[in-house]
């Protein structure tokens, strides 16, 4: 299922993606924004796995060694 999102953008912004469509980068313009949202929780998840990381490296983390382990 799909759900419509409109937003509106400054002239300039507006032509950088019509460009970035023009170079047939990107099909259209929602390609394009589901593109710079994927890339966006990439970068949250990126973030995420590297907190993580720093908690475990400073003591705040468990070493599993089976999935049981979680309960």
């Amino acid at each position: 299922m799909r759900t419509i999102i409109n937003i509106s953008l400054p002239e300039k912004m507006a032509e950088e993606v019509e460009a970035e469509i023009k170079k047939e980068r990107f099909s259209t313009k929602s390609e394009f924004f589901r593109m710079l949202v994927r890339l966006w929780l990439e970068k949250e998840l990126s973030e995420d796995l590297e907190e993580s990381r720093n908690e475990f490296r400073h003591g705040k983390g468990k070493l599993l060694r089976s999935l049981k382990e979680l309960r």
